[in-house]
């Protein structure tokens, strides 16, 4: 689903009648009762058997899928086959239709994902033959096999020796619940969203991991509120990519600050675009939203800025801001005192995102336009920060440790190795 879909989505349902949420939703918690199977009619497979995962002779072979959100599960992979040479790696990942798919080992139509049993009994006996799986936001592996349950999935692998591990990506286990207490700016305060389908999901999920024996990681730190026995696999981005661009010298005339909003309510969009429209208007701040930019072209518009406004809701980071930090851009976002405390005892780094919400951001620029050094302190830090954390090398490190090889060291963002 593409983002601006989501968007909708997310406030539509609060103004559905409640009987039609209800139904929704009973469709979503049994796929094997009439309404489940009355939606899946629709998800009837056409066209030739898609492509099942190939696993590489080697001392680990690792699955990742299935949804390979913000390209992490390729990244995730390729840390892994790239930082240790005994570890060959295989994804997959569901088509989404008129969403933001990434390149990925396998692309499975939604069709056969859901409905074709040729195809989900090939996978899961090619998934067999790997050493390893790693289950991504407590997705189905292979639809409705297993009648969409991933423990019953877990124990069909475990029982043919495959290890399998679960790594949560947020909104799977974002309790909305619990967030709500956490900053003001909760998302989900607002009316206009509907949370209770979203409550549903975590909770379900949260439960689930909380009880299984299976390693559990998380990708971003503010996830450990959640799941305090997860270990932080960090996002990871590809360096190269966002820093070719880089210029780190001084232009004349007001700062250049850009914000991209892909998911406007979970972003804040609407709550700082009066303050970005002051500025902009009083030459404070040259201000550009960057919207419809394929991915491939970001790295180049990010390229234009001095800020880049990351979301000022959720209280943590993504692959967003560190994407800019790569850039070496000074990052401003909301991220509440737990999360940072969480970063700084498990890393002991500070995390270089400037603190604003949309009641202070006006003055948080206005100072920053003041404090050019301070502006260049940023730049580098980001910098560092990002290949310290997120350049893949950790993350593979935190897999291989506390996963793949299973050995008893201490990791670098802390937890109990297995």
């Amino acid at each position: 689903m593409s983002y601006g879909r989501l968007d909708k989505l997310l406030h539509a349902r609060n103004s559905w009648p409640k009987w039609l949420n209800s139904a929704i939703d009973s469709v979503a918690d049994n796929p094997t009762g009439f309404f489940g199977r009355l939606s899946a009619l629709r998800y009837r497979p056409r066209g030739p058997l898609p492509e099942v995962s190939k696993s590489d002779k080697n001392v680990f072979t690792v699955a990742i899928g299935p949804v390979n959100y913000s390209n992490q599960g390729t990244l995730w992979a390729k840390s892994l086959s790239t930082f240790y040479p005994d570890v060959s790696t295989s994804t997959f990942a569901v088509e989404v239709p008129g969403g933001f798919n990434f390149p990925s080992d396998v692309i499975i139509p939604m069709d056969f994902y859901q409905r074709s049993s040729r195809w989900q009994k090939a996978q899961i006996e090619a998934l067999s033959q790997f050493s390893h799986v790693l289950v991504e936001a407590e997705e189905p592996l292979v639809g409705r096999l297993f009648q969409r349950s991933v423990e019953k999935e877990s124990v069909f692998l475990n029982n043919r020796g495959v290890s399998v591990a679960y790594i949560a990506h947020g909104t799977d286990v974002r309790i909305p619940d619990k967030h709500a207490k956490r900053t003001k700016w909760s998302p989900y305060l607002d009316p206009t969203i509907y949370v209770n389908r979203l409550n549903t999901i975590a909770k379900k999920n949260v439960d689930f991991l909380n009880s299984t024996d299976n390693p559990v990681f998380v990708s971003t730190p503010d996830l450990l509120l959640d799941l305090p026995k997860a270990l932080w696999c960090p996002v990871v981005v590809e360096i190269e990519k966002w820093s070719i661009f880089k210029d780190t010298s001084r232009r004349p005339g007001p700062i250049r600050v850009v914000h991209a909003p892909s998911v406007q309510t979970i972003k804040g969009t609407h709550l700082i675009e009066p303050t970005l429209s002051k500025l902009h208007q009083q030459g404070i701040i040259e201000y550009r939203e960057l919207r419809g930019i394929p991915s491939r072209k970001m790295p180049e518009a990010i390229s234009w800025a001095d800020v880049v406004l990351d979301q000022f809701r959720l209280g943590s980071y993504g692959v967003a801001a560190v994407e800019a930090m790569a850039a070496h851009k000074v990052v401003i976002g909301h991220i509440i005192p737990e999360v940072r405390e969480l970063i700084k005892g498990h890393t002991g780094l500070e995390l270089p995102i400037i603190e604003a919400t949309p009641d202070n951001l006006e003055s948080v620029l206005i100072k920053l336009v003041a404090n050019p050094l301070k502006m260049d302190e940023l730049k580098s830090a980001g910098g560092k920060y990002v290949s310290r954390l997120h350049d893949g090398g950790l993350s593979a490190e935190i897999l291989m440790n506390n996963w793949i090889r299973s050995a008893q060291k201490e990791s670098i963002v802390g937890g109990n190795s297995q």
